[in-house]
């Protein structure tokens, strides 16, 4: 973690995405609604990011370090808080769903 006084910072909010299904073949199942995962948005926010992401664009990729690449929501996003969206995680959680069984 690379911390960062709040002068030097921007206030944030940050929505992780998960997985929409807790199956990896919902179309599998009798009911695919039953499959959805209730808990696939997690949205953080009373997030800081660095303040050189000020100026950051909605259609280019930002790496946040050990967690994945963000990109900057255009709609929700002004200038007194930044929200930035979980485009590709680094980690593959159905390997580890799949490596359980």
């Amino acid at each position: 973690i690379h911390w960062v006084s709040a002068s030097e910072s921007l206030p944030a909010e940050i929505r992780l995405y998960g997985n929409l299904f807790n199956v990896p073949d919902p179309g599998a199942q009798e009911s695919f609604e039953s499959t959805i995962n209730t808990d696939s948005l997690t949205i953080l926010t009373d997030c800081r990011v660095e303040k050189s992401l000020e100026n950051a664009q909605p259609e280019k990729g930002y790496q946040f370090e050990r967690e994945g690449y963000f990109c900057l929501d255009s709609q929700n996003s002004n200038t007194s808080k930044k929200v930035f969206n979980l485009s590709v995680p680094l980690r593959d959680s159905w390997e580890k769903i799949e490596n359980k069984t």
